[in-house]
């Protein structure tokens, strides 16, 4: 009790002198460092040479599969390999191609975040809420009580398929019956920053990096997402809060991980956990590389509360679950307007 004491009362010192509010210490413990990566008064995070990297806990290769109506995805967490890394459910790397998509489909208890890489996608729910995100751009679904919506690609003249990254994050137990709503976040709003002399290209989703804030909070769980291109022997060290639990996703080419005589190589289509002990992720690119490798790093705060899913119904009981079939069933407790709709996108393949 003394420590908790103690430090309760040094964060109270730091706050009073950077004249930041206090730090939330009620969660499982701080949630941003202290000692080894740096809060400064303008409140971001910066490793220093105390930085501790972390470790990797685990990597494997997301193998595709078919989902949805004809779609092919890249699923890393959800799998036998990696369940329920709180607060993360799912993430699929999808690629949809002309005639398919995910029509009309329930939801309930947690957030989806899709992030499109290439080409467009049209959205549409049965409360009449319709939009289309395209190359660059995210949207952040909450579906709190229930939604019923379809997600739909466009067909590209071409015929190149539409490619992207859908997340599934978990919500608080205190807001799974919260009201539905959306958050887009356009690729023209998305701030980025060079390092390293220009051999690396963040884009701040989500979070902070080099001193580079979002422009937006549009998840209830905390959740910082990076998109990081590396050019041919690029170097970046990533501060991350304590105690989150983080992943890194490679897109394209190979990366990096670690320090010195610790570096792994990881190729593209791997997913790689890191331990949450440490402040930092270091990542590099191969100087005699061709071409630029892309990853994403997702950082989240877990959040202490079971997970009991049957498909698109997240909650924390299995009574809760249960009755969530049977709100759905029975169009009631949030699902009152799936009752004979239709999405229009979700007739037909063709836009």
């Amino acid at each position: 009790m003394k420590f908790y004491f103690y430090t309760a009362l040094l964060i109270s010192a730091l706050a009073i002198y950077f004249k930041q509010p206090l730090i939330d210490i009620t969660s499982k413990f701080l949630t941003t460092e202290v000692a080894s990566v740096i809060p400064q008064a303008d409140h971001h995070l910066w490793a220093t040479d105390m930085s501790v990297p972390r470790a990797i806990k685990k990597n494997f290769l997301a193998v595709e599969q078919d989902e949805g109506a004809g779609a092919r995805v890249r699923r890393s967490i959800g799998t036998p390999n990696l369940r329920n890394f709180s607060p993360f459910l799912m993430l699929d790397h999808f690629s949809i191609k002309p005639g398919a998509g995910f029509p009309d489909h329930p939801h309930r208890g947690q957030e989806t975040i899709t992030y499109l890489i290439s080409g467009a996608v049209d959205h549409e729910d049965f409360a009449g809420n319709k939009g289309t995100i395209e190359s660059g751009d995210l949207q952040f679904m909450t579906a709190g009580r229930g939604i019923v919506h379809a997600e739909m690609p466009r067909q590209n003249s071409d015929g190149s398929a539409n490619v992207g990254l859908q997340l599934w994050v978990d919500l608080p137990e205190n807001l799974k019956q919260c009201e539905p709503r959306y958050r887009d976040l356009k690729a023209s709003e998305i701030p980025q920053v060079d390092v390293d002399d220009g051999k690396a290209t963040i884009k701040i989703i989500s979070g902070q990096s080099h001193g580079v804030d979002s422009v937006k909070d549009l998840a209830y769980t905390p959740v910082w997402i990076l998109d990081i291109e590396l050019r041919p022997g690029a170097k970046v060290t990533q501060p991350l809060p304590q105690t989150w639990n983080a992943f890194s996703y490679i897109l394209e080419g190979d990366v990096y991980f670690g320090d010195g005589d610790t570096l792994k190589k990881v190729g593209q289509y791997n997913n790689v956990v890191f331990e949450q002990e440490g402040d930092v992720v270091h990542i590099e690119a191969d100087p005699n590389a061709s071409k630029s490798s892309r990853l994403v790093i997702v950082a989240g705060t877990p959040l202490d509360q079971p997970v009991v899913q049957y498909g698109p119904f997240v909650l924390t009981t299995k009574d809760d679950v249960y009755q969530a079939l049977m709100d759905f069933q029975t169009y009631k407790n949030g699902f009152e307007r799936a009752e004979g709709w239709e999405s229009e996108i979700g007739k037909s393949m063709v836009h």
